[in-house]
């Protein structure tokens, strides 16, 4: 549910764009509104699993994630709904890393932990696209508010039933890191709003050049406050790892390049096919049936290969898709034109995610499961909120009154540089796939 919301809106921009009377450039603050506090907060939420519990701290994120579920599909207003978004991401980043966590530490042995984060992984990717289809769905038979509604029944089920399957953690010791959350999360807002606002400004120009420079010093700020905390929201020595950094910077690249590839496709679908909300999200369903196909497999291919050779394979097919949907032009048919890439899209985010997760937690000790876990997922949704940025951006500055493909072109081209650079990053996991040790984990 928490990853659904990450796309399920996609679907329904166009109308809530009309009942809102959203300008086209705060349209997007939709989805970035929520990937930015829900990516900027989730070492965070990490933390407060650590210490506080990790069930205890899922109960409260989901509960506030699913109040303003519900204050969000009232809306009347932009800044309400762009309000609620954020808070939704609030939520959603107190509630997930402990999830994860909770997986990870509770795995009797290695199979056991694979097969499980192959369940978790495919539910996270998937569930991008799978909140394409439910969003065309209820946006259509329905309204784009029940994309929002429909949190609410389902999180109140969650929080009534789940201390009755779920053991909570002990409680530990420790100081919250307070400025290191207000410094990532100004960093990220920083950095996306710049590249939002980029083409609108100009690249060179001064609002621009002070944006990419605040969210520098943030950046700067954040390492230096988490060297100087005792307990510090992310730990360094994560990060000391370039296996470990190999597989972020590989995690943030595909999923930033497929969620904004997702965002010009519903253009794509809507305003130049002249599909319906229904018809848009069915567009996707090879996507969600692909990956949930892989996650049955992924376990045995990780046994027999290890991680890296999955992760690099896969890393090409996401390319090999994007390069295929540059090809679109006036006489682009949805099949053979694109059906065939959003079906490679998620056999290769099905088959990448696992191993990348698996590998990304591999080694970190229990107590700090939550950090490594919100490390990860902050990544995975930074990644996310920065490639939908930068595509959008990059559409802006090439989009022509009457002619979407301009634009589309220029997005879809970006999104392959996106993909280039997370298959450089998988490439050197080959490299050094014979030094898995807790060492070369920075452990």
């Amino acid at each position: 549910m928490l990853v659904l919301d990450s796309a399920v809106m996609n679907v329904g921009l166009p109308h809530i764009a009309t009942d809102l009377s959203f300008g086209p450039a705060s349209l997007s603050w939709v989805l970035n509104g929520y990937a930015l506090t829900f990516g900027g907060l989730l070492l965070l939420g990490g933390r407060l699993g650590d210490v506080l519990g990790r069930l205890t701290v899922f109960w409260i994120g989901l509960a506030i994630f699913t109040v303003f579920s519900l204050l969000g599909g009232l809306a009347t207003e932009p800044w309400m709904l762009i309000t609620a978004r954020a808070l939704q991401g609030v939520g959603a980043a107190i509630a997930a890393p402990s999830v994860l966590a909770l997986i990870t530490t509770s795995a009797p042995d290695e199979a056991a932990r694979n097969r499980a984060l192959a369940l978790f992984t495919a539910v996270s990717s998937g569930g991008a696209a799978l909140g394409m289809l439910l969003g065309g769905v209820l946006t259509d038979l329905l309204s784009w508010r029940w994309t929002l509604f429909i949190n609410v029944p389902i999180g109140l089920a969650v929080l009534l039933t789940v201390r009755q399957y779920v053991a909570d953690t002990p409680r530990r010791p420790g100081r919250f890191d307070f400025v290191g959350a207000a410094s990532a999360t100004g960093a990220a807002v920083a950095l996306v709003w710049t590249l939002i606002k980029a083409p609108e400004h100009g690249w060179a120009s001064a609002p621009t050049i002070v944006g990419f420079a605040l969210a520098a010093v943030l950046l700067v700020t954040l390492f230096i406050a988490e060297a100087r905390h005792s307990h510090p929201l992310l730990r360094l020595g994560l990060l000391r790892s370039r296996t470990r950094i190999a597989t972020l910077v590989t995690m943030a690249g595909l999923y930033g390049g497929m969620l904004a590839t997702f965002f010009l496709m519903v253009q794509y679908f809507e305003d130049y096919l002249g599909y319906g909300p229904l018809q848009t999200g069915f567009a996707f369903l090879p996507i969600p049936l692909s990956v949930f196909t892989m996650s049955r497999i992924t376990p045995r291919l990780v046994a027999r290969f290890q991680q890296a050779p999955i992760i690099l394979v896969g890393s090409a097919g996401v390319l090999a898709s994007f390069l295929w949907l540059t090809r679109i032009d006036a006489d682009t048919t949805y099949w053979p034109g694109v059906f065939p890439a959003l079906l490679v899209m998620g056999l290769s985010m099905g088959g990448s995610f696992m191993p990348i997760t698996s590998l990304a937690l591999k080694g970190v000790e229990p107590e700090h499961a939550g950090a490594a876990s919100g490390l990860l997922q902050t990544m995975q949704q930074l990644g996310g909120a920065v490639g939908l940025a930068v595509i959008a951006s990059v559409y802006a500055s090439h989009a022509e009154p009457g002619d979407f493909l301009a634009g589309a072109h220029a997005g879809l081209t970006a999104a392959v540089v996106i993909a280039t650079i997370a298959l450089a990053s998988s490439l050197s996991l080959i490299v050094r796939r014979k030094d898995y040790s807790p060492t070369a984990l920075g452990l």
